[in-house]
């Protein structure tokens, strides 16, 4: 596992890293202790940064990954959450109010059996009112830092463009990460078009998704993702392509969002440890370039369309 430092935060995170949006059911249903075993297994195959949400799976997410690290020494891992999106008996509710972003902290902490959090993101910031995220969210947040309870802030969102427009709105050095998802991948690149401005700010990056939510599976997508239809099909042919090859897709992908040394880590999801052995030796595995041009090739003009979140 290689590892690369996380913007000017002295944080080193694997390249590969682990996002716990599984453990909350989000694509499918769970098995409790399987999904426990799964993030055991990260950390024993040296992935030392996990992700989770209050959102994922309307606080299971949180819920079951606490369960897993109270076994686990908290200097094996470096633990990302966030606020501002949440729900409700399967309803979506937001607040970026400063008061309840403080309240979430503690009370992700109390969920996840930890006293302290290493980076602190504000969640989907398109659901928000970008102006209160960099006027209201992100300060409450540095707030907190300040106190000792985070070490790090940081943004999430699926529009680069909205990441760099807080960054731009806000004290210079306050936000030291983004999390961006579904434009580093295979039929994707947006995110690169960033990285210069990221790192002008000294501004570390994740990237998540690698699979762009199940597009470049084998499986294909579950029955909510947002892609338009010509997307999807061009996927699902690049995947029948890969099948051919003997290649699997994910495998591809994986090894694709994991190639470009200027993000330091990526975010994939699993509760399922034969998965999570699965994906580590993917990325230890060398990318066959060739393939990736045919690939590209096979999505054809729909590489980089995009999509609204939901």
């Amino acid at each position: 596992m290689k590892f690369n430092k996380l913007g000017n935060t002295g944080l080193s995170v694997s390249e590969l890293s682990f996002g716990a949006s599984s453990l909350g059911g989000v694509f499918h249903s769970i098995k409790e202790n399987e999904a426990i075993e799964a993030v055991f297994t990260a950390i024993d195959c040296g992935i030392n940064f996990i992700d989770v949400s209050p959102y994922y799976g309307h606080y299971k997410a949180e819920t079951v990954l606490g369960k897993a690290l109270k076994d686990i020494p908290r200097d094996k891992y470096y633990l990302s959450t966030k606020v501002g999106r949440y729900g409700k008996d399967g309803v979506n509710t937001w607040d970026y109010s400063a008061a309840r972003a403080k309240a979430s902290v503690y009370e992700s902490m109390d969920r996840l059996n930890i006293d302290h959090i290493d980076i602190i993101n504000v969640h989907d910031i398109e659901f928000a009112d970008l102006r209160q995220v960099a006027e209201e969210t992100v300060p409450a947040l540095a707030e907190l830092k300040k106190e000792g309870v985070v070490s790090h802030v940081g943004i999430t969102d699926l529009q680069p463009e909205n990441l760099k427009w807080v960054i731009e709105h806000v004290e210079p050095g306050t936000i030291e990460s983004v999390l961006n998802f579904c434009h580093y991948s295979l039929n994707d690149t947006l995110l690169t078009e960033y990285l210069d401005f990221f790192e002008a700010n000294n501004i570390g990056v994740i990237n998540a998704s690698p699979l762009s939510m199940g597009l470049l599976s084998s499986r294909g997508i579950p029955d909510w993702h947002p892609a338009p239809k010509p997307l999807v099909e061009a996927c699902a042919a690049a995947a029948r392509y890969c099948t051919d090859k003997g290649y699997p897709i994910e495998k591809l992908a994986v090894q694709f969002a994991v190639s470009n040394p200027r993000i330091a880590a990526t975010l994939f999801s699993s509760a399922n440890p034969v998965n999570v052995k699965k994906n580590v030796e993917f990325v230890e595995s060398p990318i066959d370039w060739e393939l990736v041009k045919e690939v590209q090739a096979v999505i054809g003009d729909q590489m980089g369309v995009r999509w609204n979140n939901s």
